[in-house]
């Protein structure tokens, strides 16, 4: 006969369920959130390359970032909202400054922080406040140990595509095979959008073209203990939850 375990029983596998659930309900909210914020994001890249035309087929700049809000599936009225706005066909005034902050996060690991703000008086002490915990630098402390750079986040759409040829054909600098089968095509910035055409003749499909930052002296992870990994990974998120901030470079190997 099957076994009973009574009212308790029934109390306890219904807590748990009830536990599962709200951390199911929690990690929801957070993707909806980290999904807003890329949003967010994307739609003041695309106000800003908007300015120099609505029509992505004429405007190189806006068409790479285009067809990365495409990419992550950001609603077409939202998209086509934020070319209007920055294209000034709404009537309403866009203005953002791009403000690059340098320092390090905790033990000494150097991070550059791009941020797009329409009120640089309240940003400055934001970004003040958090880098408490590393070292907010002046401009140009932390700059010279990276190299600025176009990045192109690509994968093959063909198995066997070789990103080495690809490199070569398209006109990067450089590749580095990232996770998941992604490979980091680094190019001279002015070149950006030419290698980011001539990839999908060469095999590889783009998921996201932009400028970046690439740091020339990277710290190995496994030279920091667990403990301070996990601070070091605290900051960054705490910088990147930020509105103002666009982008985060880090000094990390890997």
């Amino acid at each position: 006969m099957p076994r009973s375990f009574g009212p308790a029983a029934e109390s306890f596998t219904r807590g748990k369920a009830e536990t599962h659930a709200q951390w199911k309900a929690k990690h929801k909210d957070l993707a909806a959130n980290a999904k807003g914020r890329l949003f967010g994001k994307l739609a003041k890249e695309i106000m800003i390359a908007a300015r120099s035309g609505a029509d992505p087929a004429s405007n190189a700049r806006l068409r790479l970032v285009v067809e990365q809000a495409r990419k992550v599936s950001m609603p077409k009225d939202t998209l086509e909202r934020a070319i209007k706005k920055g294209a000034g066909l709404t009537g309403e005034s866009v203005h953002f400054d791009h403000v690059v902050y340098e320092g390090f996060a905790p033990h000494r690991v150097p991070v550059m922080v791009e941020c797009l703000t329409d009120n640089v008086n309240r940003t400055a002490p934001e970004m003040r406040v958090l880098f408490r915990k590393g070292q907010l630098g002046a401009s140009g402390s932390v700059a010279w140990d990276f190299d600025h750079l176009g990045m192109i986040e690509a994968e093959p759409q063909q198995a066997g595509a070789d990103p080495e040829l690809a490199a070569i054909e398209a006109g990067a600098q450089d590749f580095e095979r990232g996770e998941e089968g992604v490979t980091v095509f680094l190019t001279d910035p002015v070149d950006l959008d030419l290698v980011s055409r001539a990839l999908p003749a060469q095999g590889f499909s783009v998921l996201s073209a932009k400028l970046g930052y690439k740091a020339k002296n990277p710290i190995d992870p496994g030279s920091l203990s667990a403990e301070a990994l996990e601070e070091v990974e605290t900051f960054l998120a705490a910088i990147d939850a930020n509105d103002d901030v666009q982008n985060v470079f880090v000094g990390l190997a890997g």
